[in-house]
């Protein structure tokens, strides 16, 4: 018999059927807040896990990396922060090294294209596709939940709001901020209507979701005000189903 089973268990490890991890990214509408970060140590299924903050959209902004502190330090996290503006005189370690050894990454925001370019050039963006392989929580509000999708509406550039192509971890479109701005709900809602994007999520800024092997598994909000929403075409009109959540203590 255990000639036959040996075999049954390479071929299925070679195919992912045995021993996968569960892939989790928790996309929010806005920056990190204190109970999303709670939320993430859940995922990780670790007392205290290892937590690193990638600052990249900001461009290493030292502000955003002291409120990163601030936000978990009575938290049962390890924090760490990797930055992008380095040189191999001040960082021995690779960034895979880095970011393949710790329990969940979260992605700040600020300049979404700017960060998917650097990214690209640093081969970050393959090392995240190798993280959430390997069962680390992804997680992120504003260029931070962007970046997990495969498009979605940024204030990158000058004078108006465009299209930004994400990494495509979740295979839908994406808008953040979808209460806080009032062009940004009719303009994500057009460029589905027009076929530029495909249906997706949309997310208030104290909201978010979390995808379980690229499909929603918990919808949470900070309260009753904030929403998540799935935008789709039906029957030729825009349609807005506001997803129920949980709010969270």
């Amino acid at each position: 018999m255990k000639k036959f089973i040996l075999p049954f268990l390479v071929s299925a490890l070679i195919a992912g059927n045995v021993f996968s991890q569960d892939q989790y990214i928790f996309p929010f509408g806005s920056g990190p807040d204190k109970l999303f970060i709670k939320e993430i140590i859940k995922l990780t299924g670790k007392e205290r896990p290892k937590i690193c903050f990638l600052p990249t959209a900001s461009g290493d902004n030292e502000n955003s990396i002291i409120r990163w502190y601030e936000l978990v330090h009575d938290l049962s996290v390890e924090p760490s922060v990797q930055r992008v503006w380095i040189s191999s005189y001040n960082q021995k370690t690779s960034f895979e090294e880095i970011l393949l050894s710790i329990d969940a990454i979260v992605v700040g925001g600020g300049n979404t294209l700017n960060m998917m370019a650097i990214w690209k050039a640093q081969g970050i963006d393959a090392i995240l596709k190798k993280a959430l392989e390997k069962g680390i929580v992804l997680a992120g509000g504003s260029a931070g939940s962007l970046c997990w999708f495969e498009n979605g509406t940024t204030d990158s550039r000058p004078i108006a709001l465009s299209v930004v192509e994400g990494l495509g971890f979740l295979p839908y479109s994406h808008s953040p901020h979808y209460d806080s701005e009032e062009f940004r709900r009719p303009l994500y809602q057009k460029n589905i209507e027009n076929g530029i994007f495909k249906p997706g999520y949309a997310m208030d800024n104290k909201a978010g979701i979390i995808f379980k092997n690229g499909k929603p598994f918990k919808v949470v909000s900070m309260d009753e005000n904030s929403n998540s929403y799935f935008v789709s075409m039906k029957n030729g009109k825009v349609v807005e189903e506001k997803l129920e959540s949980t709010i969270l203590k």
